[in-house]
């Protein structure tokens, strides 16, 4: 196959995470944005996503999960630019051997908001492996948590 235009790969990793993965649908996971620089995913409070019933904070492996995959969609923004001539089959097969490796979350604060943020940026990446660094924050702003995250990417 033919290569596609970055925006149509980039609009098509939205509606396949969004649309087509049982986990994140579960969870509620919106890309609100993707570009070929930036990922912005919005995940809402639900009672379901609820950690510490007491104090009606969000479960800390939903916001590792949340931060992982904002991670891995930076490195994949990075790799489908570094292919942008290759062909849509050869995307997509690097795409899919794609996987974490290792991830290191830092809790700033407890999870309490309406809804929350994850944004992210690619700090290197190489023929093996991708490094990505991401945030978390409440619709107020307030950050919650960071993460440091590696990818295997080749």
């Amino acid at each position: 196959m033919d290569a596609l235009p970055i925006e149509a790969m980039l609009e098509n990793l939205k509606v396949v995470y969004e649309d087509t993965m049982p986990f994140n649908k579960y969870l509620g996971l919106k890309i609100e944005s993707i570009s070929t620089e930036s990922v912005v995913v919005r995940i809402d409070m639900r009672d379901e996503l609820v950690g510490n019933f007491e104090k009606k904070i969000l479960h800390g492996g939903v916001i590792s999960t949340i931060l992982d995959f904002t991670g891995s969609v930076i490195a994949q923004i990075h790799v489908i630019k570094e292919m942008k001539d290759a062909s849509l089959d050869k995307v997509v097969k690097r795409l899919t051997g794609m996987g974490t490796i290792d991830m290191r979350i830092d809790y700033m604060r407890p999870g309490k908001g309406a809804y929350f943020l994850a944004t992210g940026h690619l700090l290197r990446l190489g023929h093996k492996v991708a490094v990505a660094r991401t945030e978390f924050v409440n619709e107020e702003g307030v950050l919650i948590a960071v993460g440091t995250s590696t990818y295997i990417v080749g």
